[in-house]
């Protein structure tokens, strides 16, 4: 697995990080829309007003996640955990 640290502001549209463990990063107001994070690890990862909307959650572990204010609209949640 990948460990990428914080994200903070940081801007990640597209990008392909599945798999990656994102656990207690600092994603908030990040743009992470039509990001491929499949089975990626955001648990305990602060989300606050991120931009996760079109992006692929797919067996994502969001468990402890601060997803208030993240906008997920269109993102495929298909077996996340939270």
């Amino acid at each position: 697995m990948t460990y990428l640290g914080c994200f903070m502001c940081g801007e990640y549209k597209e990008a392909n990080i599945s798999g990656a463990d994102l656990s207690k990063a600092n994603l908030s107001e990040a743009d992470l829309s039509k990001a491929n994070l499949f089975g990626a690890d955001l648990s305990g990862a602060d989300l606050y007003g991120a931009n996760i909307s079109g992006a692929n959650l797919s067996g994502a572990n969001l468990s402890g996640a601060n997803l208030s204010w993240a906008d997920l609209y269109g993102a495929n949640r298909n077996g996340e955990t939270l």
